[in-house]
């Protein structure tokens, strides 16, 4: 009789064990905090794949970059996915409490205009639009000296150069900062502005409108960003798992690559 009720009380005891385990794992769920275009839709396409894992991915779309950033330090978000690391390392705050745990794909910056054909229709004077944070009105600034239209006091040593930094501009060209999110609204007012591939993509513009637009050599991959401890959290490591595949890849190619995927937003996997 002992034994009966003893071996009754370990199987509950398994039973309970493989149910909290289930529970557990249906019950995980990752907060993710994306802009919308291509990042949220990303994240949305493996939802399903995570699901199979027991994984629920919460999908937070944003129209700017600091917020991001700010709900993740605050513990609102688990991870974001939009920025590139000159734009992570730009703020002390973010650079301390936070961490990449992998990169996705690279997002060419463009110059675009709504008044303008081609680049050589740009005039003296010009009025262009560029980023107002220092990372990417930076590599605004480097695709403007790449394609030999001002010169920068250290050429392309510093990653987060400033108009205050141009030593030759040819057209007299004139510079607005604003927010990245502001500058395809901005055209109209604007000459032509830098834009950033994700806002340019939600915009609805394409790679091949661009008056100049970076090569395939661009540096600034698009990470999974966490707080700092985190990098090998189950959840994130899934995420990983389902974000570099195959799947997500041609997915990439198939929407934005088009006949030159070298100018459109590039897998880096």
């Amino acid at each position: 009789m002992k034994k009966f009720v003893l071996g009754l009380l370990i199987a509950a005891t398994l039973v309970s064990a493989v149910y909290g385990q289930r529970a557990a794992k249906s019950s995980a769920t990752l907060k993710v905090g994306a802009t919308v275009v291509p990042h949220a839709e990303l994240l949305n396409l493996v939802k399903a794949d995570l699901a199979k894992q027991g994984i629920t991915l919460q999908v937070v779309e944003y129209q700017d970059y600091v917020q991001p950033n700010e709900a993740l330090v605050s513990g609102d978000l688990d991870a974001n996915y939009f920025q590139h690391l000159p734009y992570l390392q730009s703020n002390e705050r973010w650079n301390n409490a936070l961490a990449t745990a992998f990169g996705v794909h690279v997002e060419p910056l463009g110059l675009y205009s709504a008044k303008l054909k081609k680049i050589g229709d740009l005039k003296n004077g010009a009025v262009i639009g560029i980023p107002n944070d220092p990372s990417n009105g930076g590599r605004a600034l480097l695709l403007l000296q790449a394609n030999k239209l001002i010169t920068l006091k250290d050429g392309t040593a510093n990653l987060s150069p400033s108009p205050r930094d141009i030593t030759a501009n040819p057209k007299n060209l004139q510079f607005r900062e604003l927010e990245a999110a502001q500058l395809p609204r901005s055209l109209p007012d604007l000459d032509a502005a830098v834009i950033n591939g994700n806002y340019a993509l939600q915009a609805g513009f394409t790679s091949g409108q661009a008056l100049i637009i970076e090569g395939a050599d661009s540096p600034y991959v698009n990470y999974v960003v966490v707080r700092k401890g985190s990098e090998n959290d189950p959840r994130i490591l899934a995420l990983k798992k389902a974000l570099l595949t195959t799947k997500v890849k041609n997915y990439i190619k198939k929407k934005w690559g088009g006949a030159n995927a070298e100018l459109s937003v590039i897998a880096a996997f």
